[in-house]
């Protein structure tokens, strides 16, 4: 069956290719009157139901305000909450869905503005229409050519469209979408900063940089992080040791009794700043050939933290 998903998956590329050759000025025309909005009522019956629910969502998650409304239960309370000022996306292959249809004069009613995303720019829904977006496709992808495949898909993909033009319109930024997703691996990523679970004040690992081999495994196991930051009277980070740095001593000199730290340490090791997101920390320590464990935090040539592996991935991202 691997040839029959090959088919149709070329059918909906053929689909897309078609959607977007079908792209005029009405698109910018929809993403202004969309910026414009007090908040974006999406609405469809059935699949296309289901495409506007994914769309409404993916408005939220970029701070536009998106309702979806069944257009069924439209008409039995829940159109009370459209507004003037909103604007209404609504979606039909056919353009002339029974259910869609018969909300559309309630609707602008209401004094809102409607953009259609349909199949057929001759329907009844287009012609209502203040902007209409061509969804049309020549075919679905079903042996049957009845299943909305190929259709739902090419709405899908015009509402993202909408939403990333938006988005670069309002220049929404990493930040500005991890405050819609505060508990999600991205909000985390984006929310939290080194500052918020580095390890300082009395349990910054340090040591003086005169301090022996033999002191600088007393104090790694004093603090219990599996590092510590060599510095100079004035705090200033002049080396780096882990645990790694420990054992290839050990294997390296047979004579401890006159090895300094300084003939073990990083001498300039990667740091991070106490203002970087987690996310940031964590590609640091990820992007280099032998992956980093603990990172020195310094802020204007001092140390004031150390941020680990283990400190991210217990926070949860």
């Amino acid at each position: 069956m691997i040839n029959e998903a090959t088919r149709v998956i070329e059918s909906a590329i053929s689909s897309l290719e078609l959607l977007k050759s079908n792209l005029n000025e009405d698109f910018n025309n929809a993403v202004e009157l969309l910026l414009k909005s007090n908040k974006v009522i999406i609405s469809g019956v059935g699949k296309s139901g289901l495409i506007g629910r994914k769309i409404t969502a993916t408005f939220s998650s970029i701070g536009i305000p998106s309702v979806f409304l069944h257009p069924v239960e439209a008409l039995h309370g829940d159109i009370g909450i459209v507004n003037e000022n909103d604007v209404a996306i609504l979606l039909s292959k056919s353009g002339s869905t029974e259910e869609i249809s018969t909300l559309l004069p309630f609707l602008k009613a209401r004094n809102i503005k409607i953009i259609s995303i349909v199949g057929n720019i001759d329907s009844y829904l287009a012609r209502h229409s203040d902007i209409v977006l061509n969804a049309y496709v020549k075919e679905e992808a079903c042996n049957l050519n009845t299943v909305p495949t190929n259709s739902t898909t090419a709405t899908l993909v015009m509402g993202d469209a909408l939403a990333v033009a938006i988005m670069i319109k309002k220049n929404v930024t990493h930040q500005d979408f991890s405050k819609q997703h505060p508990l999600g691996q991205l909000g985390r990523n984006l929310t939290l900063k080194v500052k918020d679970i580095m390890h300082s004040e009395s349990s910054l690992p340090i040591i003086d940089l005169n301090s022996t081999f033999k002191d600088s495994i007393i104090s790694i196991s004093k603090y219990g992080l599996g590092c510590i930051c060599v510095i100079n009277s004035n705090i200033e980070l002049l080396g780096f040791v882990t645990d790694g740095d420990i054992r290839r001593a050990l294997e390296k000199y047979d004579d401890f009794s006159s090895l300094m730290i300084s003939d073990i340490m990083t001498k300039s090791p990667i740091i991070i700043d106490k203002n970087e997101f987690l996310g940031r920390a964590l590609d640091v320590m990820e992007s280099r050939a032998n992956q980093i464990s603990a990172l020195p935090v310094v802020e204007n040539n001092k140390v004031v933290g150390v941020i680990r592996v283990h400190d991210i991935l217990r926070s949860g991202i």
